[in-house]
């Protein structure tokens, strides 16, 4: 489709819709993290749906009703209507001052089915109009830690996009969020269907002493940085993303090339893609046989640990860890993909409730260091499972939605797993993928010869910040 822009009204502040504690609050050294300091965004379509009763329950203007439900939000969630600012020492504090979060309205004259039919999938048209303006995504002291902007649609479908502090929230945290801003707008503000927020961040603090499994030191001293990464050298302008579709055929395709020795038990679609992407990405990037290549993904910690997760029910901090693998260019290359795949699930298990508890240890002591840059890294996180499809206002459904590009500020070079539908209606997993010009071209045709020629696997383009296909 063509191009198209907002019209947008003057963002307002919302405020909690009642009165909130005023103090300050400590984040965990899990979300001090450096590279969390920053505006997450996201983004979510929503298609209105028959309610009955001509219509009745439905608000006349969905942005009027989502804005009440924020306000209300806020009063459980009120840490996000503060602001940041950095304590003695460089660790990063919650004010609790209740003056508000950012709230967008806005229209566009297409229909969703513009977008995408029966749903949008990546790259999404011209995904900056759908955005709050936010400025530097990467500031995130003085400036309001919530930007939202609902972007109403001509046939009743609405887009919700939103920016929100990843040092306040992950990706479960977000969408805990939006959930209960979603309850409460179905229920007109009954606060017993939402999720109560706890916050609780001294459970991921570091312990006094620390107690630092030497794994994550040797993993480090094994992939430092020696400036030779053509990803750590390459300017952003020469940089280009991608997403990259596979529908149940195609993961099936990729099952074959286990055969005749499939991991038992049978390889995740996480495993699976995870390990197909990193050959690809380590074939494509033309690195030295003798070179060392790494892999960190993300994992989960609620419902991990020794007392059914190192945090509790409602938590919306970061919880996500970092397992971490490593090989020869050699051996990633020249073994079958059940090799990859073993490598994947050690990672796994050796990310025990301890081996958390350890990583914050180890994080909280790099407080103060300069950024940590490791050569050869591939990183991915898993967005397939954080609770986005429980979004329903009743009123309208959740009919797609996830990260909105590919190698802005905020999302960097971390490859996504997403969870869509294509135009056959079938689930589908979109991976993101950011690479060199030169190498992406190598990529699409490493691809290629894993899916065997399939056609349904072409990636679609993503070209600069703005998505149009």
């Amino acid at each position: 489709m063509g191009s198209f822009v907002a019209r947008r009204k003057k963002p307002e502040l919302v405020l909690p819709a009642r009165a909130t504690p005023r103090e300050t609050l400590p984040l965990s050294d899990l979300d001090d993290i450096i590279g969390l300091r920053l505006l997450q965004p996201s983004i979510e379509f929503f298609r209105a749906v028959d309610i009955g009763d001509h219509g009745q329950g439905r608000p006349a203007i969905a942005a009027k009703a989502i804005k009440a439900a924020l306000a209300e939000a806020l009063v459980h969630y009120y840490p996000l209507a503060g602001g940041l600012w950095e304590a003695p020492g460089g660790k990063l504090v919650v004010d609790c001052t209740g003056e508000g979060v950012v709230f967008v309205e806005a229209e566009v004259d297409v229909s969703m089915d513009e977008l995408g039919k029966p749903s949008p999938l990546p790259p999404y048209p011209c995904v900056k109009e759908l955005l709050c303006e936010v400025g530097n995504p990467m500031v995130v002291v003085g400036v309001p830690l919530f930007l939202m902007q609902v972007t109403q649609l001509r046939c009743g479908a609405f887009v919700i996009g939103l920016h929100i502090c990843h040092s306040i929230a992950d990706g479960y945290g977000s969408i805990q969020f939006l959930k209960c801003i979603v309850d409460l707008a179905r229920t007109s503000g009954d606060t017993s269907q939402i999720v109560l927020p706890v916050w609780n961040r001294e459970l991921l603090t570091a312990r006094i002493p620390p107690h630092i499994n030497p794994v994550f030191e040797e993993f480090l001293q094994r992939l430092g940085s020696t400036g030779d990464d053509i990803m750590l050298s390459t300017p952003p302008e020469e940089m280009v993303g991608r997403f990259f579709v596979f529908s149940p055929r195609d993961i099936m395709v990729l099952r074959s090339h286990n055969a005749p020795m499939h991991p038992d038990p049978p390889a995740t679609s996480f495993e699976l893609l995870t390990a197909v992407m990193w050959r690809c990405r380590t074939v494509a990037l033309d690195y030295e046989p003798h070179h060392r290549v790494g892999l960190m993904f993300t994992m989960n910690a609620r419902g991990r640990g020794k007392h059914h997760g190192l945090v509790p029910h409602g938590f919306y901090g970061n919880a996500v860890f970092y397992p971490m693998t490593d090989t020869t260019v050699g051996e990633l290359c020249g073994n079958p993909l059940t090799y990859t795949i073993a490598l994947i699930r050690e990672a796994k298990r050796n990310m025990t409730g301890d081996c958390m508890e350890s990583m914050v240890d180890f994080l909280a002591s790099l407080r103060g260091r300069p950024p940590l840059t490791v050569d050869r890294v591939y990183e991915v996180s898993d967005m397939k499972w954080i609770g986005q499809e429980a979004l329903d206002f009743g009123w309208a459904k959740r009919v797609g939605g996830g990260l909105p590009m590919v190698g802005d500020a905020s999302t960097d070079s971390v490859s996504c797993h997403m969870r869509c539908k294509n135009g056959k209606g079938e689930d589908v997993i979109v991976v993101s993928m950011l690479l060199r010009r030169l190498a992406m071209d190598k990529f699409e045709k490493e691809i290629v010869v894993w899916m065997n020629n399939n056609e349904t696997s072409c990636p679609a383009q993503f070209d600069g910040l703005i998505c149009p296909r």
